[in-house]
């Protein structure tokens, strides 16, 4: 039967708490029981994940045991599939893995409707990652159970911010408060692609910091910053100084970024984080990237191994948030455990 979706929106209202008090979040980006994108999320939501998180991290549990999570990959990843099978593993749950190449809609099936089939087949969550920016609500206006945006086109991808967040906030001791008053944080590369950084540009305005986008003028165009919030700057070396933590980004050269680029040459020097801008940076400040990365064009390999890198400490941490998210949006067979 195909549900309206309003009918759909009802029916996940209805849901029961999530684990752990960690409430469904009801706004427009993360209604119902789905995580969809991160902005618009008060600082309260996103702290009770990122808690659970830790909490996790620290003590896993089986809590989703009995239940089945399906990653629905309409585009090609390595990083953040594997991160979620792990973390559904994790809590006990079986994983379906279907691949863009073995998707039904190859065969020109709407998004929609193989997430009505995939819902069909009693999964508890689907885990949804496409090239088309707002695919991942689209999947979850058609189904009552869950959605997680695993990342589309260059709209959102939540819980890669929401790691990124606590990688920061491990590294800068704060103890799990996720309060990132004071910090500046620079996100320097691709910004017109990204839905890593519209993603960070919320979450991490949301819990304190100051946010500052940086790129040569096709990749950081002055429209993002009004339209998210964040300052935009396309001097790297104008901004090291009080920078808390630099973030390097991906040229996407599968999305066109290509032919925004001189070459990769010119780009490392004006915007690559260089042994040598990192050794501008004051005492403590970090460096971060959200993979892959293409070392010696944006990150310089001595960089992203030294001791300012957290970049190890971001895959972690995802691991880390997909079991929060997973169990927040399908809730705990496990009670509290």
């Amino acid at each position: 039967m195909t549900r309206s979706p309003d009918t759909t929106r009802a029916t996940k209202a209805g849901r029961s708490p999530a684990p752990d008090g960690v409430r469904t979040p009801t706004t427009n980006v993360w209604h119902g029981a789905d995580l969809l994108g991160t902005r618009g999320v008060p600082a309260e939501r996103l702290r009770e994940l990122l808690t659970l998180a830790r909490a996790r991290r620290e003590s896993p549990a089986k809590s989703l045991a009995g239940r089945t999570v399906a990653t629905v990959f309409f585009e090609d990843s390595t990083r953040t599939r594997s991160s979620f099978t792990i973390a559904a593993q994790r809590c006990g749950a079986d994983v379906v893995d279907l691949s863009s190449k073995a998707s039904s809609a190859n065969k020109g099936e709407s998004l929609a409707d193989t997430a009505r089939v995939i819902e069909a087949m009693g999964v508890a969550a689907i885990v949804v990652r496409t090239s088309r920016a707002g695919g991942a609500k689209m999947a979850a206006d058609a189904v009552a159970c869950p959605v997680i945006n695993a990342g589309d086109g260059a709209h959102e991808h939540p819980t890669q911010a929401l790691a990124d967040a606590l990688a920061l906030d491990d590294a800068w001791n704060l103890a799990g408060s996720f309060d990132f008053g004071g910090k500046r944080i620079v996100i320097v590369g691709d910004l017109s692609h990204s839905r890593v950084a519209r993603s960070n540009a919320a979450s991490l305005t949301t819990l304190g910091a100051e946010v500052v986008f940086v790129g040569p003028p096709a990749m950081a165009p002055r429209s993002l910053g009004g339209a998210l919030g964040v300052r935009v700057s396309h001097d790297l070396d104008a901004e090291l100084a009080e920078a808390d933590a630099v973030m390097a980004l991906r040229i996407q050269l599968e999305r066109g970024a290509g032919a925004m680029l001189a070459s990769s040459r010119d780009y490392r020097s004006a915007y690559g984080v260089t042994q040598a801008r990192a050794d501008a940076m004051k005492p403590g400040a970090l460096v971060m990237h959200p993979g892959p990365m293409n070392r010696g064009v944006e990150m310089d390999p001595a960089v992203a191994d030294g001791p300012r890198s957290i970049v190890i400490r971001q895959v972690a941490a995802g691991v880390a948030v997909r079991v929060a998210a997973l169990e927040a949006v399908i809730g705990s067979t496990a009670g509290n455990a």
